[in-house]
């Protein structure tokens, strides 16, 4: 029997081949709730034992601790400094957290979020043509990166948009959602600056350290759509992974669902009105020698009609080929490197090997 063939009573299931046909059908996780299934497909099913236990608890729980919420209002006066050290505590403890105040209007927020999901409620023959596995022209509409390598996929549709070093030319990018998009380019691109600047002064380094190291010059958008799913308890939206390059800007709606592993807890990061979510990612924690924390995090399946809309802005370094590893500031005889040197290059196709798996691209790099 093939080893991806299953014995269900008498009848065989074939996964890669039920994977394929619905890569091939083009239809997305939205077109699969707009035929009327009522059951998920088998592929989304994942183990018990990774599942989030969503029953309610008969005894009460301690709550864990939220993620920190950081007001930006007072970046540029004397409070500089006391911002810097809340958001280094963020990045130490958590690795995450929502900053306010951040100079992003409510209004573009909003047409942002709207543009996205304008795009995936479009007809499926509209959309088919930008789905695609390949980011060669810069956007690709798909669902879930990692189908063919995961254990189980997970309850979502996502459109790609390359917008830096080399940005995905205009009429690639599906017109519904082309003014959005290259708006909210342009204002997370002057949020990372200030960003990558408290970033870098928060491990006490100078403010454009970062910035040299062309962490600012690759950026991807990933617009997520997470429909109503019938069978929420036995999927997720979003399997538990860490992020692969140096600092991630999401923007969620009001709808919730993403959880951060803290200790042993899952902590629901929930919607602060005008607020945006931020993140490590793996390489930001290589680079600061492990001061910083890139830590899983997971979004549950959508029980609710209404569907969950969220995009994330990616930051990686523009220099592919350049030499990334703990920062020689932060390594001492009393603080040696905790992680190897390698290409940026070589960092991601590990990551593209392995697929979304924990900590696992993080501890490959281990010395």
């Amino acid at each position: 029997m093939a080893a991806n063939t299953t014995v269900i009573g008498q009848q065989d299931y074939d996964r890669a081949q039920q994977v394929k046909q619905f890569d091939q059908s083009k239809l997305g996780v939205k077109g699969l709730v707009d035929s009327g299934l009522t059951c998920i497909p088998r592929f989304f099913i994942h183990p018990p034992e990774t599942l989030p236990d969503l029953r309610p608890h008969t005894k009460p729980q301690t709550q864990p601790e939220p993620i920190p919420t950081i007001d930006l209002s007072d970046l540029h006066t004397h409070r500089r400094s006391s911002i810097v050290q809340q958001i280094s505590r963020a990045c130490r403890t958590f690795g995450f957290f929502q900053i306010t105040n951040h100079r992003i209007p409510s209004a573009v927020m909003d047409r942002t979020i709207a543009g996205i999901k304008a795009f995936h409620e479009q007809p499926t023959e509209i959309k088919a043509p930008v789905y695609s596995r390949e980011m060669g022209t810069g956007v690709s509409y798909l669902s879930n990166v990692d189908l063919y390598s995961s254990k189980a996929a997970s309850w979502r549709d996502t459109l790609q948009v390359r917008l830096g070093p080399i940005p995905a030319a205009p009429e690639e990018v599906p017109e519904i959602c082309l003014d959005e998009i290259v708006g909210w380019d342009g204002e997370t691109r002057r949020l990372g600056e200030a960003l990558m600047e408290l970033l870098s002064e928060g491990l006490g380094l100078n403010a454009g350290r970062l910035r040299e190291m062309t962490c600012l010059g690759g950026r991807v958008m990933a617009g997520h759509y997470y429909p109503y799913c019938p069978q929420p308890d036995l999927t997720v939206g979003l399997t538990s992974h860490s992020d692969p390059g140096v600092l991630t800007v999401v923007l969620q709606d009001h709808m919730g669902g993403l959880q951060v592993k803290h200790g042993e807890d899952w902590v629901d990061v929930k919607p602060v009105p005008g607020a945006l979510v931020i993140n490590v990612g793996d390489l930001l924690q290589i680079m600061s020698n492990g001061e910083y924390k890139s830590v899983d995090h997971r979004v549950l399946a959508n029980s609710n009609r209404e569907p969950r809309v969220s995009t994330a802005v990616f930051f990686n370094p523009s220099n592919r080929e350049g030499p990334y590893g703990p920062l020689p500031e932060l390594v001492a005889p009393e603080k040696p490197p905790l992680y190897r040197e390698f290409t940026f290059s070589e960092f991601m196709q590990r990551f593209f090997n392995k697929g979304l798996d924990g900590k696992a691209l993080v501890n490959h790099f281990e010395l």
